[in-house]
């Protein structure tokens, strides 16, 4: 059976890279992506970066003008260090113009973004949840009043709404605690592209046990990976290609076997494959070089050509 037949698959923009990265690669990979049958497109966010890296909203509004159907998300936004009026105006507006195919991923950040954004860390679970609340409440209701710890607003109304109701928030955490506020605040939940195999292994059935108690049916709601991958014919050169971006990027070579995939196609099918089993229901493939050839690549491997 083909991979594409057991879960959908997410492609990943070129957006971020040790090298520089062309906007003819962005539109190539939006547009064939689509054409090709995945589920969506996603970025990341990386503001303050050492390697290239375009801002997601900006990057994601220029996918949505050159495609028609393909989703469109970020994971993940760090939230705290962002005004939560601007977020929930600028992702209205990306499914605005987008006609609904917005998928907004967040995250609680680590200290380095709070010391970069000068935003307090105490409170910081605090400050997420009512951002999320607050965002929540301006995209749903015509007019916001809001008067909470960090945030305060009287009547307050958007200039635009989203096309869905709701726009879907998805979770990129890690922790077992916020792995469990995922079960229960947000609409799907994806690992890291850092973070190991072994940490998505043990993240499922916390999610999964998260959403039973709050009534929810862990069979639909998403749970996805981010995961770094290297396809060649020549295994070596995959993995040659893979450790540079883990070492470049992540600052973490380890991260080559521990967290990302690479080899042949029929090795990557079987990585997928045992991912999936593991309880994947959703995967974003993201591609580190080569993005257009690995995306055909790709393809191929999950089925879609």
């Amino acid at each position: 059976m083909a991979l594409k037949d057991l879960i959908p698959f997410g492609m990943s923009l070129p957006h971020r890279s040790p090298d520089r990265i062309g906007m003819d690669a962005v539109h190539t990979v939006a547009t064939r992506a689509e054409a090709l049958g995945f589920r969506d497109l996603w970025v990341t966010e990386n503001t303050l970066d050492h390697v290239n890296s375009f801002d997601p909203v900006v990057i994601l509004t220029y996918a949505a003008a050159i495609t028609s159907r393909i989703g469109l998300g970020a994971s993940v936004l760090v939230l705290p260090v962002h005004d939560p009026r601007m977020v929930a105006h600028q992702w209205a507006s990306l499914d605005a113009v987008s006609n609904g195919r917005a998928i907004m991923g967040v995250g609680i950040g680590r200290p380095f973004h709070f010391v970069e954004f000068e935003v307090p860390q105490a409170g910081r679970v605090a400050r997420f949840r009512e951002q999320l609340e607050l965002i929540r409440s301006l995209w749903s209701q015509d007019k916001t009043t809001h008067h909470g710890r960090f945030y305060n607003v009287d009547n307050a109304r958007l200039g635009i709404q989203p096309v869905q109701t709701p726009l879907p928030v998805w979770m990129g955490v890690g922790h077992p605690d916020a792995i469990r506020r995922a079960g229960v605040l947000a609409d799907g939940w994806m690992g890291a592209g850092g973070s190991t195999t072994e940490d998505f292994r043990r993240a499922v059935p916390i999610l999964k046990q998260a959403l039973t108690d709050a009534g929810r049916d862990p069979e639909t709601f998403p749970i996805s990976k981010r995961i770094f991958i290297a396809v060649d014919d020549n295994p070596q050169k995959a993995r040659f290609e893979l450790n540079r971006w883990y070492t470049e990027v992540y600052h973490n070579p380890e991260g080559t076997d521990s967290s990302g995939i690479h080899g042949t196609r029929e090795q990557v099918r079987e990585r997928l494959e045992a991912i999936i089993g593991m309880g994947a229901n959703h995967l974003l493939l993201n591609p580190i070089s080569n993005h257009v050839d690995q995306l055909e690549a790709l393809a191929e491997v999950v089925g879609l050509t």
